[in-house]
């Protein structure tokens, strides 16, 4: 029986060597040492009788055999996973790792708690919620499954919209009663606005009486953290345009007044996506459905 197992493991090895360009990736993403990793590539290509690896200092290569062994592998990985995840999850529920990622003040505040919803049921489930605003490399890094708002760039990606995300003009009480609330958006080059970079360039596109307008928002403080915004204008240094999920409680709470509320900021879109050249891991298939039926909007709503 051990050789068949330390082909799988050679398996798991080869793919995770590719996808993260390195054995020292691929040891870490499996939580092996390095050196047996190395091992289990070795011994996998000596049983098989190819080389399946350029290995250089700097990079991995495939070769014609690896080429081929990667055409099928993560598919054939999956399915071995999903049928040994049904025997195991007999009265268990999932199992594996399930790797997600999403942005970080997001993922705090909404994403984490569904998670754990998710898992509840499931206690032989790990999870491994990587939060990062720089862009994340799915297959790189081997996320499962991410989620990512606004405009989706990569084609590539298989991707199904969650839910819906609201920008509002937000400001702090004492700001407003000493620098005076503007009542339309051409008052708002009078005051100090706090700009989120992430925002493109960080003007706002903003609707009035349904003309949609680009204002070039000027101020003392320019952070790439819807939260870092938020919280400038809790303490009182201006007015900040903020995702909705990131003032709700401000708002009900009094810390923060909403600007210009007949003003419609733009709308975006929240979406999970994966990889689209492979089958979803059972746990992944699961993760989606509850999310697709939680629906973002309502549960920030």
């Amino acid at each position: 029986m051990r050789a068949p197992m330390d082909t799988v493991e050679g398996i798991k090895v080869f793919v995770a060597a590719v996808q993260t360009g390195s054995f020292s990736g691929a040891a870490g993403r499996l939580g092996i040492s390095a050196k047996l990793a190395s091992k289990y590539m070795a011994e996998l290509e000596a049983r098989l009788g190819a080389q399946l690896l350029h290995r250089t200092t700097r990079r991995l290569g495939l070769t014609a055999a690896g080429e081929r062994l990667m055409a099928r592998a993560p598919d054939w990985l999956d399915q071995l996973d999903e049928m040994t995840g049904d025997l195991r999850e007999t009265g268990r529920g999932l199992t594996g790792v399930l790797r997600v990622a999403s942005s970080v003040a997001f993922g705090e505040l909404h994403v984490m708690p569904l998670l754990q919803r998710f898992r509840g049921p499931h206690p032989a489930l790990q999870v491994d919620l990587r939060l990062s605003d720089r862009f994340v490399d799915l297959a790189a890094e081997g996320i499962d499954l991410a989620l990512r708002i606004g405009r989706l760039d990569n084609s590539a990606l298989i991707a199904r919209k969650l839910g819906e995300v609201r920008l509002l003009l937000v400001a702090a009480p004492g700001y407003l009663d000493a620098k005076g609330m503007p009542g339309r958006l051409d008052d708002l080059s009078a005051h100090a606005c706090i700009r989120d970079t992430n925002l493109r360039d960080g003007a706002w596109n903003l609707a009035e009486a349904g003309v949609l307008r680009r204002i070039e928002a000027r101020g003392p403080y320019a952070v790439n953290s819807p939260r870092a915004a938020r919280d400038l204008a809790v303490l009182g240094e201006g007015i900040a345009l903020c995702p909705d999920y990131m003032v709700r409680s401000d708002l009900a709470e009094g810390r923060l007044v909403q600007v210009l509320c007949e003003t419609a900021g733009p709308s975006l879109d929240i979406h999970a996506v994966h990889l689209g050249q492979r089958r979803l891991a059972r746990r992944t298939r699961a993760l989606l459905d509850f999310l697709a039926r939680d629906r973002f909007d309502g549960y920030l709503g």
